[in-house]
Parts: structure tokens; sequence; C-alpha cells
């Protein structure tokens, strides 16, 4: 067997963040080494809160835990309270968490797990990127250590915080433009490839089937995450946009994609945030960026399904 990919997820949970973190738990070719969180879905404490609450219902206490940034590099805070609720987490009774947020903060987790594993590590960045960005800036002696850098963020056609960009991206354009020139292997997995991934209603249902615990919290928060896509998009579903990016590491066939230049759009207000993605090398500059196209959805929302019901029955 392969050895396991030794992973670090950076979050802000966020319904979809929770997924991303069951399936990095689920999957047997990853290896979950820490968890770091940013505000944006929701104020940092709240996100915090919520990556704790999620290990807390799957039983998985031991994986480490540690805040990062209050807010964007340069520009003030904007949570996602019309998608995802006050709380960032709402729809479902999650338990208290019963797991401590590491005292170092999440530069310094992130600095020491990068330099202690045994093989180059994957960064899941799939909130706003300024934690990410702040590593590579102030511990640039980990750039080697990184292996690649696997973002959820951004868009080739519309956007969804405004029409332009996607909220992580729009959240902090600045920390994204480091993190895109920093020089490691960069995956984008755009709302293009996102929105073609939508968990139905149905798909809810199968996912109840397995009556766990965890099971119904997911369902009761994948209904709640659906209300702002129904309301927005007229959408039977939602799009999981931040699972797809960890699904992708353990199964790349889920995903076509092609490497392209892409800049972030950091003066015009109108544009703030958005990806210029060169679909024709127009710019005649080097690709930085490998980016998702094209979802295979079926397979995807079956490991979703069988990820929840995996940790599920782990934790009985």
């Amino acid at each position: 067997m392969a050895a396991r990919i030794p992973l670090i997820l950076d979050c802000d949970p966020g319904h979809d963040d929770a997924l991303a973190i069951v399936v990095a738990l689920a999957r047997p070719e990853l290896d979950l080494l820490a968890i770091t969180t940013v505000a944006g879905n929701a104020g940092l404490a709240e996100t915090t809160r919520n990556a704790c609450r999620v290990l807390t219902l799957v039983g998985r206490t031991e994986i480490p835990v540690a805040a990062g940034a209050v807010g964007p590099l340069l520009r003030s805070l904007h949570v996602a309270e019309d998608v995802h609720g006050a709380s960032g987490l709402e729809g479902a009774a999650l338990p208290e968490p019963a797991c401590d947020v590491r005292p170092e903060g999440a530069l310094e987790l992130l600095r020491t797990t990068v330099l202690a594993a045994s093989a180059p590590v994957v960064i899941a960045a799939v909130g706003p990127l300024t934690n990410i960005a702040l590593l590579v800036r102030i511990y640039p002696e980990v750039l080697e250590r990184i292996h690649s850098i696997r973002v959820m963020g951004g868009a080739i056609t519309e956007g969804n915080a405004t029409a332009s960009a996607e909220f992580n991206i729009w959240q902090d354009p600045e920390a994204a433009h480091i993190v895109l020139e920093c020089g490691r292997p960069i995956t984008l997995m755009t709302l293009d490839a996102t929105h073609q991934a939508l968990f139905t209603e149905a798909d809810v249902v199968r996912l109840e089937a397995s009556g766990t615990q965890v099971a119904t919290v997911f369902a009761d928060l994948l209904r709640y995450f659906g209300q702002f896509h129904r309301r927005r998009y007229g959408w039977d579903g939602s799009p999981i946009h931040d699972a797809l990016v960890v699904a992708h590491l353990a199964v790349p066939e889920l995903v076509k994609s092609q490497s392209y230049r892409v800049e972030v759009e950091r003066v015009s207000e109108l544009t703030r945030g958005r990806t210029v993605v060169d679909l024709h090398g127009l710019t005649g500059l080097s690709a930085n960026a490998d980016v998702g196209l094209e979802v295979d959805r079926d397979p995807f929302i079956d490991l979703l399904i069988e990820a929840v019901a995996r940790v599920g029955a782990a934790a009985r």
C-alpha cells in the first residue's frame, strides 16, 4: 500500500469545511496531522470552536487544532452569516467541544508540523488564505517541506461573494496573491468545478440511511446549507466546495484540471478578489496553478456518503 499523504487542513468551518474534516479523517490515503483555523465563514472564535465540535462529534479529539488569523491582512473581515448562520455551523445539534486548542497558535503549529513531518506535507487551504500567506512570508524555510498547497478558491466565470469573486479569495486577495506566487505547486479548486458537485436532498436521504449520530448531524447541516443555495440559485442541493479539495487529493481522478496563469485583482473594488485565469496564454507568463475544471459528480457524492458512514461507525 502506498504511503499515506501527510495533510494539514487550514479551514474556517463552515458546513462544507465540516465535511472536509470528515473526508480527511475517513480516507485511508490521507494522514491528517493538524487543523488550523482562520476567520472567514464566521469569526475566528466560532470557526475554531466549530472545528473542535466536529472532532468531538466524530471522536477524534486527538487531532491538534490551533487558531490563526482573526481577519485579512489589510482589509476588514466580512463573515458569511447569510450562508452559514451566526455560529458558522447552524442547523444541527453538535456537541460542545471536548478538545483543547493549542496555545502556540496556527502559525507555530503549521511550522512545527511541516518541519517535523516524515515527508513533505500537503496543505489543504479551504478558507481565506491569510494563515498560509503569513506562514510562507514569516517562515520561508518551510517552503521546501511543503509538497503542494490545495486551495478552495477563485472563479473563472461567476463569483459568489460578488459578481466577480469567490468568497475565500475576495475575503483576502492580498493573501491569495502571496500564496499563488510562493513557488510551491498550487491546485485551485474554483467555483466552476465545485458548482458541478451538488449534494441534493436525495443524497441527504442516502447519507441518513447509515443511522449514526454523525449521519443525522450532517443531514441536518446539509439541509440548512441547502436553504441558501435554494434561495440564491434555485438549486436542489449545495455545492460541497471544501470537501472536494480533500477528496481530490485522495482520489485525483475525481477532477479534471489544467495548468494556467492565475492573477488576483487587488486594486479595483468593483472586481476585488477576481481570479483572472489566463485560459489562452495571453500574458505570456508561465502557469502558477493547476485549475480544477470538471468534476465527476457521482463518485464524489458516493465518497462523501461513505466518509460520513465510516467516521460515524467508528464514533459509535
